[in-house]
This record gives structure tokens, sequence and C-alpha cells, in this order.
């Protein structure tokens, strides 16, 4: 007997992903816990949320610092950093990392071993300074992240000054590495771009360039802020990946990555007695002109545009 065509369809449960919107891109952070909340995971998290991706956090190491300083550091066993990542990784894609700091060169180790197991993801190394570790850790740690982790580094990210003693210890000259030199010391261990932040001009500008070992690329030069801050290099790495896993192209990347930070900055808030902490969302406050009062019956005004960052073109 033929199905009556007037009968109603059975009803048949759609997959849940059919009913749902795709999820955020994820981006997986090896980063050490800042109870500060400047820099670090916490940094990380704000950063790539903000950017509307989605951090897979994974902890390195605890941080003991304030806004003001770094005091000391734990480390973690190199397998439970290596476990975190490997039990995400078989439930959650990613399309990016960042590596942030890694604690300590066994961690290093563990972390380039999980890497290497997917070598088609970009990477966004971030390097901050490590002055305040022991001078022998400080070596052997530096030693394993120029070894292993570099080689699989889509953009190494790092301050000029901290860049220069890293890749290139040995300068005597006068005058400074250009971002060129330090992107040629970097890729002798394999890393293929550096962006290189803070780097001084005059006039009260900074010029920050993204390079290879065939020359700059991009840049973004901005007014030099009239404060210190804590976190800001994690926020730029942080907002690159998040860039990236959506696949931006890197120089478009970079520029947007410069611009929330710049941005970030510019909003940035001091929580305690210490530094001044990035602001990640400057874009959900009101507007600065916005006067208290009784709401008007006014016709409503287009959205704002987004605050432009302070740069020189």
């Amino acid at each position: 007997m033929s199905p009556n065509p007037l009968s109603p369809a059975p009803e048949v449960d759609a997959p849940q992903d059919e009913q749902e919107s795709p999820p955020p891109a994820c981006v997986l952070s090896f980063n050490a816990s800042d109870a500060s909340g400047a820099g670090g995971l916490a940094g990380d998290i704000a950063t790539i949320a903000a950017m509307g991706a989605h951090c897979l956090p994974v902890v390195t190491a605890i941080v003991l610092r304030d806004t003001a300083e770094t005091f000391e550091h734990e480390t973690l066993d190199p397998d439970t950093v290596a476990e975190q990542a490997r039990h995400i990784l078989e439930d959650v894609p990613i399309t990016a990392w960042k590596v942030g700091f890694l604690g300590n060169a066994e961690a290093v180790s563990a972390v380039a071993e999980v890497l290497s197991d997917y070598p088609d993801v970009p990477l966004v190394t971030y390097l901050p300074s490590v002055a305040w570790i022991d001078e022998d850790d400080q070596q052997q740690y530096l030693d394993a992240l120029r070894e292993l982790v570099l080689p699989q580094t889509v953009v190494l990210v790092g301050n000029h000054k901290t860049l220069t003693d890293f890749l290139l210890p040995d300068w005597d000259s006068e005058r400074a590495p250009s971002a060129r030199e330090l992107a040629v010391a970097a890729a002798q261990s394999g890393a293929q771009h550096v962006l290189v932040t803070g780097i001084q001009l005059p006039n009260q500008f900074v010029d920050n360039v993204l390079a290879n070992a065939q020359g700059p690329i991009a840049g973004e030069k901005f007014e030099r802020f009239e404060t210190s801050f804590v976190g800001a290099g994690d926020t730029l790495s942080a907002a690159l990946a998040a860039l990236l896993s959506v696949g931006a192209e890197l120089h478009s990347a970079v520029s947007e990555a410069l611009s929330f930070l710049d941005q970030s900055l510019d909003a940035g808030f001091r929580p305690g007695m210490g530094n001044v902490v990035p602001d990640r969302f400057f874009w959900a406050l009101p507007p600065a002109d916005e006067e208290d009062g009784e709401p008007g019956f006014e016709e409503p005004e287009p959205e704002p545009s987004p605050k432009m960052p302070r740069r020189m073109h």
C-alpha cells in the first residue's frame, strides 16, 4: 500500500550541528597563570574572546606577580602540561596556537612535541622578558625555545630589546638592529616572521614592524603613551593568533592586531598601585562624550564607528 501523501512526515531530530550556528574558531594557548589578569592566560582569554574566537587555555606555570613586578614562578610537571593539551585536542579542532611563557626547558620540550603533531596549524609565539629567572634556568629555557619552538613558529612576537637579546646576543654595534636583521636571525632558527614592537623613533613615536628575512612586510607607527603597561605583548600576540585562526592574511592580521592593541592601551586602566592593564573590551565602553541625564526623545543617531587608534599614516 502506497503511503498517504497527506500524512504528516515522521518527526526526525535534526543533528545538533544542523540546528546551531557554527562555533567560533578555537585558539589553543599555552601560557602561565597570572593572577593580575594583565597577561598570561587571563590576558589571552580576554583578548581572544574580544576578537570573537574561543580560547582553550593550557596552564604551563604559575607566575607570582602583581601589576608592578614579577616575583617568581612555579613550574608544572611537563606531562601535566602536555596532557591538558592532548585531552582537549582529541575533542576540539583548533585553527591557531598561541605560545606564551612556558615555565622551564622541560615544559618547552613537552609543548613542542604537542605542536609538532599539528604542523598545519599556525603558531604565534610571544617572547616576554624572562630577566627575573635565575640566569642558568633562563639560558636553558631560551635555548630550548630557540631549538624546539621557533622552527614551528609562523610569527615570533616581542619587544625590540627582548628580541635583540634573544636573537642577537652578541650584537655590539651602536646602531640598534633593524627588524630585518632580527628576522634573519629568527629565520636561522626556523621562525618565518618576526613582529618587532617598541622600536623607538623620534618625535614621541614607536614603530612596530612585521618582517621576514627578505625585509619588512607591514608595520604601524603609534604615539608613545606616557605611562607603563603590563600585558601588552600577550594582548598583541593573542589578537594575532585569533585573527589567523579565521584565515586572515598575515599582513592584514598584523595591522588589525596592532590597531586592537593600540585601542586597548588607550582605554587601559590601573586596577592597583602598579602598571596600567589593557582594556580588551574597549569597544563595549560608552562613548567618551556621552552625557549623563534623562533620556531624550531625539531621533536616534547611527551607531558610532569604532574608536580609531592613534597612529601615523
